[in-house]
C-alpha cells in the first residue's frame, strides 16, 4: 500500500499507513474496560487518512 494504489481517477497514489501498535492499544484499552462497558465501534485510522469510508 505505501507503494501505491489504484485510485478511482485511475491514478496510483500511496496510501496513509500508521504502525500496528496503534491497534494493539485499541484492543488493549477496550479489554482493560469492566465487564459492564460496551464499544459497538471503534474507528482506528492514520491520521493523514483523506476520508472516513472511502471507497
Amino acid at each position: 500500500m505505501g507503494a501505491g494504489m489504484p485510485q478511482a481517477d485511475g491514478r496510483v497514489v500511496p496510501e496513509s499507513t500508521m504502525g500496528v501498535d496503534n491497534v494493539v492499544k485499541s484492543i488493549v484499552m477496550m479489554a482493560d474496560l469492566p465487564l459492564d462497558a460496551n464499544v459497538p465501534f471503534l474507528t482506528v485510522m492514520s491520521n493523514t487518512m483523506p476520508f472516513i469510508g472511502r471507497g
